[in-house]
């Protein structure tokens, strides 16, 4: 039988190009700019479009639109966060492995980033204990629902110890929730920033729940670290691109974000299931994450791999993965695999899972 050769990318977790609301964004854009146009073309707060700021305050228990900031999609958010809270001497603790961009973030800002043990439920709170005493860090980034790149939750419980042992430590938390609407499978488990609203600021983004493009973020938190925020916005990019927020506000307040989020649901949960079914019929030999929701789904090469001819195979087998060095502050974890699924139909992800046992097995 002919092998299918045409190439099957693992590399980037993007969504689906049919989930992007073209012909919404034209028509929101248009209306907005008729309601609101002196002012979203205008120069404005540098805390981000007033409306969009109290809805999204309205999701929060207690919280308040001056304890939200929102900008140019989380990322920069982050950057912000790192340039004003962290430098050369201080120590940042991440999952291990974690988000390669947040990685880059926190060593150009000259901090000493430290990596915690990731478990199926969440990051190991005993060797977190043991980093927050032997390295005392300034701050811990953490992405507790369906994390980048391995597809982890964690667990209630590990949420609320997590909160505890950094509160006594003094630890600013960031909770990083890109992918908490996308939840496919299991039950909502409750935002780390529930269990402390001082110490723990949220940053999230829509460019999942919308289009990465449309690059609107927010973060929520007390209004000391909102206000520091606010003032290093207004001196970085005196405002956000407020029209892309003018549609972001119109789509929330007309009921259409949330509906979409049902249809994201209804695309991307089909595409997880054939992703972890494959897995099971193709590839048992792996150890892989039970991922619920998100974007990813982590795996483990069996042990004793030889993880260089593995990667020329996929290559041969026109399999695209990413470098997994990058998730892991120490550079290794060289027999992990991040496979994103939004963005591939269920008949590529079990080809594409199909040619990575192969590949395995033909070592």
């Amino acid at each position: 039988m002919k092998t299918d050769k045409q190439e099957v990318s693992f590399n980037r977790g993007v969504p689906a190009t049919q989930s992007l609301p073209k012909g919404k964004v034209s028509e929101v854009a248009a209306s907005v700019l008729d309601r609101y146009g002196d002012s979203l073309l205008q120069y404005g707060s540098s805390r981000g479009f007033a409306p969009l700021r109290k809805k999204l305050a309205d999701w929060y228990e207690g919280a308040t639109s001056d304890g939200v900031l929102v900008g140019n999609g989380s990322l920069q958010i982050l950057d912000m966060i790192a340039n004003l809270y962290l430098g050369p001497g201080d120590t940042v603790v991440v999952e291990k492995p974690t988000y390669d961009r947040a990685i880059t973030i926190f060593n150009r800002a000259g901090a000493e980033v430290r990596g915690v043990n990731l478990e199926q439920d969440g990051p190991d709170i005993e060797d977190l204990e043991d980093l927050l005493e032997t390295h005392d860090p300034t701050l811990l980034y953490t992405i507790p629902d369906f994390q980048n790149p391995t597809g982890i939750s964690a667990s209630t419980k590990k949420r609320e110890e997590l909160a505890e042992l950094t509160a006594e430590h003094g630890t600013l938390v960031v909770e990083d929730s890109p992918y908490r609407k996308l939840r496919y499978r299991g039950e909502e488990k409750p935002a780390l920033r529930s269990f402390d609203t001082e110490g723990v600021v949220q940053i999230s983004s829509f460019s999942k729940l919308v289009g990465p493009g449309i690059r609107v973020g927010w973060v929520v938190g007390n209004s000391e670290i909102i206000d520091e925020l606010a003032v290093y916005a207004e001196d970085t990019y005196i405002t956000p691109g407020l029209l892309s927020q003018g549609v972001v506000n119109h789509l929330v307040g007309e009921g259409w974000l949330e509906e979409n989020v049902e249809r994201l649901i209804g695309l991307y949960g089909p595409r997880l299931e054939a992703t972890l079914g494959s897995l099971e019929e193709y590839f048992p030999e792996a150890d892989w994450v039970r991922a619920q929701g998100g974007f990813f789904v982590g795996l483990w090469l069996p042990e004793n791999t030889e993880v260089n001819e593995f990667y020329n195979g996929a290559e041969k087998e026109n399999l695209i993965l990413s470098s997994p060095e990058g998730f892991f502050p120490d550079r290794g974890g060289e027999d992990f695999v991040r496979l994103p699924f939004p963005a591939l139909p269920p008949g590529r992800i079990e080809e594409g899972i199909k040619r990575l046992g192969r590949v395995w097995r033909s070592l």
